[in-house]
């Protein structure tokens, strides 16, 4: 198994970015994909992603079995909500040992939070997703989505049902079959021309930024 590199690493950092100005897509008007309202905010960013991620996501959806919808939960995540849920998890992490040092912080967090430079979700490139039946049953994953506290959470984790490690392989069959990537930690959450992305499949640069939702009255929302 390759070794596994956080986003905080300089191979992600460094990684140059080639920006297509793709416009971040409203997943609210699509039929074609099964929106959760759980991380629902006032400005409907959840349910924002860039249109080649839409896209992605609508293949995707197609080659999964009859009855079996993808569940979108979060997509493009302002800058401000990533530095507050990055800020949080290293407190988090410097309450319970605190005679670490900075590096150690950033490092470890950015296992489950990507530093806010380089944040797939704030490029909206990045979506967190689970399976569901046609009635909206949602099917056992062996953890809840953004339940970081245990290692259960990782992608190829053994600690899961049968069962469960099921699901997960015929979430990721669709996903990489349609040109995403996963980060290893977190079996929800999966991306598309972000840094990390490129660092995976070895493209030249990121196709994605840092992105605005801009509303129709103009006003930027980061």
């Amino acid at each position: 198994m390759p070794e596994f590199v956080p986003l905080s690493h300089p191979v992600i950092v460094q990684m140059p970015v080639s920006e297509t100005d793709e416009p971040l897509a409203d997943l609210r008007s699509l039929t074609a994909l099964r929106l959760d309202r759980r991380l629902a905010d006032t400005e409907g960013a959840y349910a924002h992603l860039r249109l080649g991620v839409v896209d992605r996501l609508v293949l995707a959806q197609t080659s999964l079995p009859a009855g079996i919808h993808l569940l979108i939960v979060e997509g493009f995540r302002p800058l401000t909500l990533q530095r507050r849920y990055f800020d949080a998890h290293v407190a988090k992490l410097r309450a319970a040992e605190p005679e670490r040092d900075e590096r150690w912080y950033h490092e470890r967090a950015s296992r489950y939070i990507a530093p806010p430079a380089v944040a797939p979700h704030v490029a909206g490139a990045a979506v967190d997703l689970t399976l569901c039946t046609t009635d909206g049953v949602e099917l056992w994953m062996g953890t809840e989505i953004n339940d970081t506290d245990t290692e259960a959470c990782h992608t190829a984790s053994t600690a899961i049902s049968a069962e469960a490690a099921e699901h997960r392989r015929l979430l990721s069959r669709a996903l990489a079959s349609a040109g995403m990537v996963n980060y290893p930690t977190e079996w929800w959450h999966w991306s598309y021309g972000d840094r990390y992305w490129s660092h995976v499949t070895g493209a030249p640069a990121a196709r994605y930024g840092p992105a605005n939702l801009v509303r129709p009255e103009g006003r930027r929302l980061s």
